[in-house]
C-alpha cells in the first residue's frame, strides 16, 4: 500500500513502485463471473471461522486466524512512503500490534461500543488503530483526511466520538479550533508527535503487552 498520495513518477521525490506483470500469488477469485452468480450469504456466512469459544469479531476473520496459522510469517501489511521508506508487518507482527493499541483503549478506560475515530492518511497505525479497536469491541469511524473542521466535528458529535487517533498536523489544523465543541472526546493519541492536551502513540501503545483476548461482537 501506498500513502494517502498515489505514487507519481514524475516527481523526483517520489518513490517509483515497480509491478510484476503477473501476480506472485495465484488470486482466491480467478474468475468474477462464477463467483458472483453462485455467490450467496449463507456460503459467505460458513467461510467465516468465529471465535473458538463462540461468537464474531471481524478482527479475528481479518487477522487472528491467519496470524495463529501457517501463514504467521507471511507479510499481511506493506506500506511505502513517498520518500522511499517502507515497512512490512507480518500477520504475526500486526497482531501483535493491534493487541497492543487495545490494551491502551483498555488502560484509557474505552468500553466495548463507545466509538474511535480515526483520522490520518494511508499509514501503518491507521490499520493498528483500526484491528485494535475492533479487538477491543469499539466501533471503528475513519474521517477522510481531506475533511474540513466542520465536517469533522459534525461527524465526531453525531457518533460521540470517545477517541481519535491522528496526526499532529491534521489535529493542529482541523481538530484543536473545535475540540471544545466535543466534550465526550476523552483522548486523542497522535502517530507522530507530541502536543498539549494530546497524548503520543509511543507512550501508549509502544509498551502495551502483545497479547489481548478478543471481544466477541455478537
Amino acid at each position: 500500500m501506498s500513502d494517502a498520495n498515489d505514487v507519481r513518477a514524475s516527481s523526483k521525490t517520489d518513490a517509483v513502485i515497480h509491478k510484476q506483470a503477473s501476480p506472485a500469488c495465484p488470486p482466491n477469485l480467478a474468475d468474477y463471473d462464477a463467483v458472483r452468480a453462485g455467490f450467496s450469504w449463507d456460503a459467505a456466512r460458513a467461510r467465516l471461522d468465529g471465535l473458538p469459544d463462540g461468537g464474531l469479531n471481524i478482527a479475528y476473520e481479518a487477522l487472528d486466524r491467519h496470524a495463529r496459522g501457517p501463514r504467521a510469517g507471511r507479510t499481511a501489511l506493506r506500506w511505502l512512503g513517498l520518500d522511499g521508506s517502507r515497512r512490512a508487518l507480518t500477520y504475526a507482527e500486526l497482531l501483535s500490534a493491534s493487541c497492543r493499541f487495545a490494551h491502551a483503549l483498555a488502560t484509557l478506560g474505552v468500553q466495548p461500543g463507545e466509538r474511535v475515530f480515526v483520522l490520518t492518511g494511508r499509514v501503518v497505525e491507521l490499520y493498528v488503530a483500526v484491528l485494535g479497536a475492533f479487538r477491543a469491541g469499539c466501533t471503528v469511524c475513519p474521517l477522510f483526511s481531506a475533511f474540513g473542521p466542520e465536517p469533522i466535528a459534525t461527524r465526531m458529535e453525531l457518533g460521540d466520538a470517545r477517541v481519535l487517533v491522528t496526526t499532529s498536523a491534521l489535529y493542529r489544523r482541523k481538530v484543536a479550533g473545535i475540540r471544545e465543541r466535543l466534550p465526550g472526546l476523552r483522548h486523542v493519541i497522535l502517530t507522530d508527535g507530541e502536543l498539549d492536551d494530546c497524548l503520543a502513540w509511543n507512550d501508549v501503545v509502544g509498551g502495551a503487552p502483545d497479547d489481548y483476548t478478543l471481544v466477541a461482537t455478537r
